[in-house]
């Protein structure tokens, strides 16, 4: 069985997403967490997650954590979803790297923006720089990250993405990109699962 630790609109958001479009069973156990941005919530001890952060997956006796993880074990637990790529394939090499690479890239670049950093920082606005640049070369070869199939890591960075949307330059290519992931039925079904921060929400 899988379970999922997640906090209503934070980061496990695009795990829950990625459950439904791999279109297996799993339960959620909401959980609250502490929110820098508000200041509000705290550590919930029934978290498995020993940061006491999100997301956080259980299967059987195994506990996954962080985002990139958690999608990596995912796709390759359920392979014929498509959404990943199996060890020996030709793209399995890419999909690692942009998995590896929104967590250690793209996420720290974001923030780095979102928080003014770039502004004032030569170093920070080049990292930007070059996520943007890396970003939109992909797309304009799309019209996924990947090519011409979704993947979990259109997941991982279009959530992203579509929660910074102000942070990204102008661009009709990344509007339209967004567009075509977020109308996603799966995507529509786990927007309906999320819940409200702070609120109690039962799973369904």
């Amino acid at each position: 069985m899988l379970t999922l630790f997640h906090a209503p609109q934070s980061r496990s958001s695009r795990i829950l997403w990625l459950l439904e479009e791999l279109g297996v069973d799993y339960d959620i156990r909401y959980v609250d967490i502490f929110r820098s941005l508000t200041g509000t919530g705290g550590r919930d001890p029934a978290n498995l997650h020993p940061d006491g952060k999100v997301p956080a997956l259980a299967h059987n006796d195994a506990l996954v954590t962080e985002s990139a993880a958690i999608a990596l074990y995912l796709t390759d637990l359920f392979p014929q979803a498509g959404l990943g790529a199996p060890v020996g394939s030709s793209e399995r090499a890419a999909y690692v790297t942009w998995l590896a690479w929104t967590a250690g890239e793209m996420e720290p670049a974001y923030w780095s923006r979102i928080s003014g950093q770039t502004d004032g920082d030569p170093a920070a606005r080049a990292r930007y720089d070059a996520v943007i640049a890396r970003l939109f070369s992909a797309l304009e070869r799309g019209p996924y990250l990947m090519g011409e199939r979704f993947t979990a890591v259109d997941v991982m960075v279009g959530s992203a993405m579509a929660w910074g949307r102000e942070y990204s330059p102008d661009s009709p290519l990344l509007d339209a990109y967004l567009a075509r992931i977020m109308d996603r039925p799966a995507n529509a079904m786990a927007t309906a699962r999320d819940g409200e921060p702070g609120g109690i929400v039962q799973a369904a």
